[in-house]
Parts: structure tokens; C-alpha cells; sequence
């Protein structure tokens, strides 16, 4: 192995939006800006849901090629079709075992570096099913994924003995009401006193579960939620600290990201209520007595048991009448619209998988700033209260993703770039300072501007729009190019 070869160390803040950082609230990511670049234009994909953007992140895939379409998705490879919920890491391991290892349809980065003698390390508090996603295949190459909180989601189990030995007994996941702050300080030290001096990984994701899970719960801008961003700063500041002690030096090179941002649920609705009075019979699983099922979830995800053209049509006519419909995804008629008239294709947002739902929709989202003061609101359905943080569609917050790199692969230190970048463009630009091929699944662009000077660096950039219209019902969908790659920059409807 190359002596010289950079390393690399992701830390990710789950559901972080980049407008919250601030030298009073950050100081620490504040301080990574100014040693490195700030991608001011950086987006996750569609869904906006964190278990089909981390799997991007490691595939360097949209969600059409690794097939993770949402956090929950009907699986109709077998009779009868079973509901799946991907939070679940023992039944990810199963479905992988089940289908010869293609629970993702796409080479993940842990994969690829073992293939070439490199490892990945993971070290997350999140969901044991987001924390497997991050490298599904860790305990069969060998490799370290410690989680938090979840024992079922570490691998290799003496690695966690060691951890639990050095570090402290793995700590229980607090309740979704309270912030974490125990589970981020845990795997920090992890990495810190074990993984990085005992296995030195020649790539590590580092996790942190918040401010997700308190933004669900408390409010994007609530007291509480600013105080757990502020508690994984101080967190990612003792990670800063050996970076500049040792990590520097070693050739480690800091990225840090999230999968998401939020925006503020207004309105409260029932899909499933709605859906019944235009004469369906939903459900949440399939089930002989349901027609449709409406996966729970921001992101609307509609499986049909008899899913024909005409039925399609009738259940867009349906939500697109309603006035919480966003917009409205159905598999492609031509280039640009879906079967169902009022429907774009859903190839355009890169979510035509196997897996994906028959009809998709977003909530209808608007501009309108919540009791903090942040822009962004939706219709939602859910059980809790209105005002709390939500994701999942296309408004451009919840796209928006947080993206910092530094080191010495990025020379241009303190500044910002302009070029619209994405959560795909992560994994092909790590393969190429690394030396590695990337995969033709990859549909993310090498960040060649991030580490290369002059004028010619600069990769050409467009845009496009896509409209469709139902009645009163018109939706508009707007991207990005850069090169070869393609960002969803908004989606918006009304009538």
C-alpha cells in the first residue's frame, strides 16, 4: 500500500441544516470552514430520507441504482409482498443473506476499498438499519462498524468487547423525547482511543444521529435541538483537535456532511382517510382487504395490489384534487411525463427502481418561516403535534445538505464553492484521490474543482425545468447539471 495515500474521515450530523451553522452555535464545524472548502451549493437526493441518502453516499448512487427508495418500501420479490422497514439491521442482514447479497443493487465504498486491500471503519448512533447501511457488508470483508447504542449492529464482536473495555459499557438509546448526547460522546472516544490508534482505517464514517432525531420531536429550532447541535459541535471539536495534533499530518483528510435538512410540519392530514373517501381501500401493509397501501413516512409512497395504468391514473387524480399534494411520480410515459396524466416520470427525480412505489409524492411544501424563524413548511401525516421538523420531498431545505471538506488533497483553504454538488459526488471523488476505479453504478462526478486551479477546472453548469398539469393541479420540478451528474434542486405544486 502507498505510504502516502490520503485517508479519509466522514462526520456526518444526521439531519442538519447548513443554515444552522453559525460561530455561535458551530464554532467547531465553523472552524473546519475556515481550514477548508464550504460546498455552499451541496444537495442530497429524492427521496430526502436518510436511509435512501446514506446508501447514496457510500454507493455514489442515486436511489434508481442502489434501490434503497425510501426508509420504508414494499417488497414485492416475494408472495405475498412484505412490508420492509430498513431501521431494522437484523432483517437488512437477512434480505441480503436472502438474496444472495443484493440487498443494494450497487458496490458500496466498503466493498470497493476491500476489494482493494483498504478498510472502512462506521461508527454511528443512529438507527441500527442506517448504521448497517453504512457499510452492509463490514462483517464479511472484516471491517469495524461499531453503533452507539445497537449491539445486533457491531461487527467484529471483539472490537466492541475492546471498545466496551476501554471506553465504557455501550449505552442504551435514550428516548426519542430526550437528546442524545451519551451515545455521540461514546463512539467519539471509540474512534479516538481505539479505532484510529488500533486499526488506523483508511476511511471512517462517523456518525452522529443528531440533530434528526430531536428535530422530530422538539422542533427544528427548538431550544432543545440547538442544544444537541451544539453538544455534536463540541463533540466534532475534539475530533478537530487530534486532527490537528495527528490526523493532519497522518494525510487524513475531514469531510463533513449530512443526508438532510428540515423543514416544519403545519398541517396535519390523512392520506389513508383521503384515499378512502375516493373509494380505495388503504392500508399500511399489504394485506386481501387492501387496495393500496400508503407506506408511512413524508415521502408518499403508494403501492397499488393491482397496479395498471388506469388504476395509477385514478389514484393521482385523486391526491392531485387534495390540497396537501405536492409532486406527483409515476413511472415514465416518455421523456418527460409519467403514465398518469398530471404525474411527472419518476426517472427524472432517479427514483425507477424495482422497489419504488407505484405512485410517489411529496407533501406540498411553501416558503412560509415557522415560530423559529426558519423557512420552510409543510402539510404532513403523522401522530405528533404541528411545528416539529419533517423531510423527505423536494423543498430546497430539505434538499439541502451540509458539505465541508479539508485537507491537503483541497488546498484552497477558507473558501466556498459556488458548483452545485450532491451526497453522490462523495464516494467517486474519495476513489479518485485513492487511485481506485469507480464502478459504472456511480452516477455522482468526481469534485474536480474542489482540488484542482484555474478557470478550465470549472465544470459547466445548467439547469432544467419539468411541468405537468391536472386540472387545477400543476406541479414544477427543477434541476441542475454539472457535467455529467444531475442535482433536484425543488419541487413545487399548487391549484
Amino acid at each position: 500500500m502507498n505510504a502516502t495515500a490520503p485517508r479519509f474521515l466522514f462526520v456526518s450530523f444526521d439531519g442538519l441544516r447548513p443554515d444552522l451553522v453559525s460561530p455561535q452555535l458551530t464554532p467547531n464545524i465553523c472552524r473546519l470552514q475556515s481550514l477548508g472548502v464550504t460546498l455552499s451549493e451541496h444537495r442530497t437526493v429524492y427521496p430526502s430520507e436518510t436511509r435512501s441518502a446514506f446508501p447514496s453516499l457510500v454507493t455514489g448512487a442515486t436511489t434508481d441504482r442502489h434501490g434503497m427508495v425510501g426508509n420504508k418500501y414494499i417488497d414485492r420479490s416475494v408472495a405475498p409482498p412484505r412490508y420492509i422497514d430498513t431501521a431494522d439491521a437484523v432483517l437488512l442482514r437477512t434480505l441480503d443473506l436472502e438474496s444472495g447479497g443484493r440487498l443494494m443493487s450497487a458496490p458500496t465504498l466498503g466493498e470497493i476499498l476491500a476489494a482493494s486491500g483498504k478498510t472502512l471503519a462506521v461508527l454511528a448512533t443512529n438507527t441500527p438499519g442506517t448504521t448497517r447501511f453504512f457499510h452492509h457488508k463490514a462483517e464479511d470483508v472484516g471491517h469495524v462498524r461499531l453503533s452507539g447504542h445497537f449491539r445486533e449492529a457491531c461487527t467484529p464482536s471483539e472490537v466492541l468487547t475492546d471498545a466496551e473495555q476501554r471506553i465504557g459499557p455501550l449505552p442504551p438509546e435514550p428516548p426519542k423525547i430526550e437528546p442524545d448526547k451519551v451515545g455521540q460522546d461514546w463512539i467519539t472516544s471509540a474512534f479516538l482511543n481505539l479505532v484510529w490508534p488500533k486499526h488506523r482505517p483508511d476511511v471512517t464514517i462517523l456518525s452522529y444521529g443528531e440533530p434528526d432525531v430531536t428535530s422530530h420531536f422538539h422542533g427544528t429550532g427548538a431550544e432543545a435541538t440547538r442544544g444537541i447541535i451544539a453538544y455534536c459541535d463540541r463533540q466534532f471539536g475534539r475530533l478537530l483537535d487530534w486532527w490537528a495534533a495527528e490526523g493532519r499530518a497522518a494525510g487524513v483528510q475531514i469531510i463533513a456532511v449530512s443526508d438532510h435538512g428540515h423543514i416544519t410540519g403545519h398541517t396535519r392530514v390523512n392520506v389513508a382517510d383521503c384515499l378512502r373517501d375516493a373509494g380505495f381501500r388503504p392500508g399500511t401493509a399489504p394485506a386481501p382487504d387492501v387496495d393500496v397501501v400508503v407506506v408511512p413516512g413524508q415521502v408518499g409512497a403508494l403501492y397499488l395490489a393491482d397496479p395498471t395504468d388506469e388504476q395509477i391514473a385514478r389514484l393521482v387524480a385523486a391526491i392531485t384534487e387534495v390540497p396537501w399534494c405536492g409532486p406527483v411520480f409515476t413511472r415514465a410515459k416518455n421523456e418527460r411525463d409519467g403514465i398518469a396524466s398530471g404525474s411527472l416520470g419518476k426517472h427524472l427525480v432517479f427514483a425507477d427502481h424495482v422497489r419504488a412505489p407505484d405512485v410517489s409524492f411529496s407533501f406540498r411544501a411553501d416558503d412560509r418561516a415557522d415560530s423559529f424563524g426558519l423557512v420552510g413548511g409543510t402539510f404532513y401525516d403523522n401522530g405528533r403535534r404541528t411545528g416539529l421538523g419533517v423531510h423527505g420531498g423536494l423543498h430546497p431545505k430539505e434538499l439541502s445538505a451540509l458539505g465541508i471538506v479539508a485537507g491537503s488533497a483541497f488546498p484552497e483553504a477558507g473558501s466556498i464553492s459556488t458548483i452545485p454538488s450532491g451526497i453522490c459526488d462523495f464516494a467517486p471523488t474519495v476513489l479518485h484521490l485513492l487511485e481506485i476505479g469507480r464502478p459504472l453504478t456511480m452516477t455522482g462526478r468526481v469534485l474536480q474543482e474542489l482540488f484542482a486551479t484555474g478557470a478550465a477546472a470549472l465544470p459547466q453548469v445548467h439547469s432544467d425545468t419539468f411541468e405537468a398539469k391536472l386540472g387545477k393541479f400543476r406541479q414544477v420540478l427543477r434541476r441542475v447539471h454539472v457535467a455529467d451528474a444531475i442535482y433536484a434542486a425543488s419541487g413545487t405544486a399548487e391549484g
